[in-house]
């Protein structure tokens, strides 16, 4: 009899394969006592397993996909740099020299928050593995479970040619969960126990769209699910061709839909996916892994690069965001660690803390924007006060720039994001001296109802169609419609179609996102009338009650409009 589990669906698709457990057990290091004569030996043995572990990762990040979000590629570029560390590299080897203790021992006593690094060095020491995985062969079409699963081992698996994965943990905007939609591996996150019921070999059907693996199905569902993968693949096939036709409501409402970028080559794809621009590029990845900030030249000539690319096209440059979870080497450390960085000093509140930081940034964005349509958005504004700061630094930047005799546009657009609960509220005093608004719906979910989206144990509890947080974005969209400027969505919510016909009823018409979430958001566009779902979605927040909500949108999304 077939066995149903469930869990987060992360990333959609059907695979159909047998069952491959990636168990870890843990590395259990003893200490021993290595022979004077023997000690520049372990030294090169150890020095030796550096090498391999930095080679490792280097595939790996070779073969990750130009269009992954840059702070995934940015995980793994961490490892790489702690390879590099004198913690890792230097102090072990003066441990064994001064002690004669094995290489192992001496590496265990630099574990601190270092593991991930510290146990691939430690698996090839103790030759259990390379690295996070090893597994020999026999991985096409497999469907892999795991308790969890990096962003590296997500990377090797796909070059293995797995069908799917799964796994007891996770969420949905995990780096993984990410990544996972990004080279449109199906997978499900948060099947607590899975591996309690499920046995290797075991013929599994996983449905990334609903959540579900199922166990030892009949033929009756294996067929229904063989018919659900000939659909998807004809979905896919009909998105591909959308790359060239306009995003049009049938009432004929133009939505304009944009991307989101990380990284200069990011713009291939946007091109290709013929996008209206971008709606948000993020500037992180200009500040990591380095030990000096980027100066007001090379962002200067790195957003030119963009520009010229886009071939007119407009440029939206979202000022740097850094803490909480994107920590940045190239921006300095100021004052102590924070307890709940979510909370704590990130984005516009470091900028302007550091000047030094935030003004080569904003010289470089003016200068930037005399080459084409530049627009500068100001992430996680929470009062007007902070606004005001802000808009004087890029006044008093224009005037230098004026003084110097360097061109920059005098009407450049200037906008925020609206990602905390605070701003949502007082949108319309933020949509009176602002050009525009963007709501990064990450952290506005994230923050409206107090749980970390990336634990485990509460992301279930990170609801985009809770009534608060739908309360907090239409009370956005009508305070820029009564201001009279244009409202963008930009976080994930904007590029999942299981709400695009929820934010079009609410008034929304422009959305960023990631390049491969374009196409079939423009399909549901094209296959819905605003003036129909407009009253439907009205009378649906009216409600006010979360259940009837979700079985509302989901009636719509199976209807005509």
């Amino acid at each position: 009899m077939a066995l149903a589990l469930t869990g987060i669906g992360i990333s959609r698709g059907v695979a159909i394969g047998r069952a491959h457990i990636i168990v870890r057990g843990s590395i259990e290091v003893q200490e021993s006592v290595i022979p004077e004569r023997l000690i520049e030996e372990e030294v090169a043995r150890y020095l030796e397993a550096i090498a391999t572990a930095r080679m490792q990762l280097r595939s790996v990040r070779e073969r990750i996909p130009k269009e992954t979000r840059v702070d995934i590629t940015a995980f793994i570029d961490t490892h790489l740099l702690m390879l590099d560390d004198a913690t890792i590299v230097n102090t072990p080897v003066d441990l064994i020299r001064e002690t004669g203790c094995n290489a192992e021992w001496a590496l265990k006593q630099q574990r601190d928050d270092v593991d991930h690094v510290i146990n691939r060095i430690q698996r090839i020491l103790l030759s259990t593995g390379q690295g996070d995985l090893h597994i020999e062969g026999g991985l096409h079409d497999a469907i892999v479970l795991a308790d969890d699963l990096t962003p590296a081992e997500t990377v090797l698996l796909q070059h293995q040619g797995i069908s799917a994965f799964a796994t007891e943990y996770g969420g949905p905007l995990s780096h993984t969960a990410i990544l996972a939609r990004s080279v449109q591996l199906p997978a499900v996150v948060g099947v607590h126990g899975m591996q309690r019921y499920l046995q290797d070999g075991d013929t599994l059907i996983l449905d990334g769209l609903h959540g579900v693996l199922i166990a030892d199905p009949d033929e009756n569902l294996l067929e229904h699910y063989r018919l659900r993968q000939v659909q998807e693949e004809r979905r896919r096939s009909e998105l591909a061709g959308l790359a060239q036709t306009p995003a049009v409501t049938l009432d004929q409402r133009p939505v304009s839909l944009m991307a989101n970028i990380e990284l200069p080559e990011d713009i291939e794809v946007v091109v290709r996916e013929n996008t209206q621009g971008v709606g948000l590029y993020r500037t992180e990845f200009l500040f990591m892994n380095r030990r000096e900030p980027p100066d007001e030249e090379e962002q200067y000539r790195c957003y030119l690069g963009v520009i010229e690319a886009l071939n007119g096209k407009p440029l939206t440059i979202r000022t740097l965001d850094m803490g909480a979870d994107k920590q940045v080497d190239g921006a300095g450390k100021l004052g102590p660690c924070s307890g709940n960085p979510a909370l704590g000093l990130r984005a516009i509140r470091l900028c302007l803390k550091d000047p030094v930081l935030f003004c080569p940034q904003l010289r470089a964005i003016l200068r930037a924007s005399a080459q084409g349509p530049v627009r500068m958005m100001i992430p996680m504004l929470s009062n007007t006060h902070e606004l005001q700061q802000v808009l004087n630094m890029i006044e008093e930047a224009k005037h230098a720039l004026l003084r110097q005799g360097l061109a920059y546009d005098p009407h450049i657009r200037i906008g925020g994001m609206i990602e905390v609960p605070a701003a949502a509220l007082s949108a319309a005093a933020f949509a009176r001296r602002l050009d525009f608004l963007s709501i990064g719906t990450n952290d506005l979910i994230q923050y409206t109802l107090a749980i970390d989206r990336v634990d485990d144990e509460v992301n279930y509890l990170y609801d985009p169609l809770h009534p608060a947080v739908l309360r907090l974005i239409k009370m956005v969209i009508d305070a820029g419609q009564h201001a009279g400027i244009p409202v963008a969505m930009c976080g994930e919510m904007a590029g999942d179609p299981r709400y695009t016909r929820l934010l079009l009823g609410m008034g929304l018409t422009e959305f960023s996102m990631h390049p491969s979430a374009l196409q079939e958001v423009k399909g549901v566009i094209n296959q819905s009338s605003i003036s129909t779902l407009a009253p439907r979605i009205d009378a649906l927040l009216q409600s006010g009650e979360a259940d009837q909500i979700l079985a509302g949108v989901e009636a719509i999304n199976s209807s005509v409009h």
